[in-house]
């Protein structure tokens, strides 16, 4: 696993947007799109906000971890703070957070911003 600004490369695949990894390990494209509504009281990025991480009740993960983008710039917004207070939970910047998931074993979910 690496990243640089603007991708992310996970298991020899790069994805040149924002993804969530799912418990599977199969990964999507993070839509920011419902998240922009967030973006004034945060500033100039978009949040990430409760209604993405809904899905992290039904996978039931042992960890999860949110990639804040290159240099740790990506907001959480209070409502997803207190759903990812329900579990343990790992917030670094995404060049730091991906040598964590790559030696963790258990199931986890995952939300890795690839820009600021």
């Amino acid at each position: 696993m690496k990243t640089k600004f603007g991708w992310v490369e996970l298991w020899d695949i790069r994805y040149d947007h924002d993804v969530i990894i799912h418990t599977d390990r199969t990964v999507e494209k993070r839509s920011q799109k419902k998240s922009k509504r967030f973006k004034d009281p945060y500033g100039r990025h978009t949040s990430l906000a409760d209604h993405e991480l809904v899905v992290v009740k039904k996978e039931k993960p042992d960890v999860v971890f949110i990639g804040t983008g290159q240099y740790g710039d990506l907001p959480i917004t209070d409502e997803s703070k207190k759903i990812l207070s329900r579990y343990e939970t790992v917030v670094m910047p995404t060049p730091d957070i991906l040598e964590v998931m790559e030696k963790e074993l258990r199931p986890f979910f995952a939300v890795l911003h690839v820009t600021c």
